[in-house]
């Protein structure tokens, strides 16, 4: 298979990447060069927002695409049109965040979604997304595979969610536990996430699947033992009542990453119906493997984890932690 990686450098793109290497893919990464992409690749160099940011993909055929795009819409739009009769598949990694809210648990793919335009420039991430799908969906029809990724963790993560909690419970210490130890969450590694999506298109899969683990495929408690565990056992989990995490102004999701308090919001993020994408041969690993893998990545870096711009700061400064303690 030939692969045309839209973005190839980073978290989910460079996952992707690694995934299809070792298929013996031949892989060729276009991206901006703000980040080597994995040895290997064949290297394109340009920049989508750009005039001309293009050029570098005027010639050249591909079995496959994949685009992980957050932005505008009509940058999807471009690369998709211009793609169209070079390129076998087209994937768009999209995000359930594309459902209207809200949503019950439960939600499948046949859901009500935002409104979105693939001729749109950047407005919000939910918008921005549905405009890309229906780019993908314009240019290429049924070859395009739209992957509504839940959650997303695991090594090169740059959001700081679980790099957080690690980092976090590397320190020691009592530490913030928030909620209740068996309130179930929705995740994907971004190593199934890879995997998946590449077996997908390989099988000729068109259409909305959502990818993300089965309901209650892991707890928060689960999740932050696995944390404490692999960071040497000093952290002290202290589980605090969501609604007193309310009574501090503490936010949800940002403050205290991944966690969100029982209710319409937790059901919309944590309560999809993953049959389709389990029957098309979705697997999840354990949370104890994505949380110690992660750990190693993070232990390699010798240093903070990189970070995607500002809506990328999460957790909790310690003059706020005991602020929610002393309550």
């Amino acid at each position: 298979m030939k692969l045309l990686m839209l973005g190839g450098t980073e978290f989910v793109g460079r996952a992707i990447t690694e995934d299809a290497l070792a298929r013996g893919w031949d892989v060729t990464v276009f991206h901006r060069g703000h980040h080597a992409p994995p040895p290997g690749t064949s290297a394109l160099h340009g920049d989508r927002t750009a005039p001309g940011g293009l050029d570098a993909l005027a010639a050249g055929e591909w079995d496959l695409v994949v685009d992980t795009w957050s932005g505008a819409p009509t940058a999807v739009r471009d690369s998709a049109r211009l793609l169209a009769d070079r390129a076998g598949r087209y994937v768009y990694i999209s995000s359930r965040s594309v459902y209207a809210y809200p949503a019950p648990a439960g939600l499948t793919e046949d859901g009500p979604v935002v409104d979105g335009s693939a001729d749109a420039e950047a407005t919000a991430y939910a918008e921005d997304k549905r405009g890309g799908e229906l780019a993908a969906v314009d240019a290429f029809g049924d070859r395009a595979l739209l992957v509504r990724a839940g959650l997303i963790i695991g090594p090169y993560e740059n959001v700081g969610r679980l790099p957080w909690w690690l980092e976090r419970t590397a320190r020691g210490g009592p530490t913030p536990a928030p909620g209740r130890p068996g309130l179930p969450l929705q995740y994907i590694d971004v190593r199934d996430l890879a995997h998946w999506t590449l077996d997908a298109a390989e099988a000729g899969l068109g259409g909305a699947y959502d990818v993300v683990s089965p309901v209650g495929h892991a707890t928060m408690g689960a999740l932050l033992d696995a944390c404490a565990a692999v960071t040497g056992g000093r952290a002290e989990l202290r589980w605090i009542d969501q609604d007193r995490i309310a009574q501090a102004g503490v936010e949800p999701w940002t403050e205290l990453p991944i966690w969100l308090p029982e209710g319409e919001l937790h059901d919309y993020m944590f309560g999809s119906d993953t049959t389709k994408a389990r029957a098309a041969g979705l697997k999840c690993r354990p949370v104890e493997e994505t949380v110690a893998d992660t750990w190693a990545w993070l232990q390699s870096l010798g240093g903070p984890a990189p970070l995607r711009g500002a809506r990328s700061t999460k957790g909790m400064s310690a003059e706020r932690e005991a602020a929610l303690f002393g309550l």
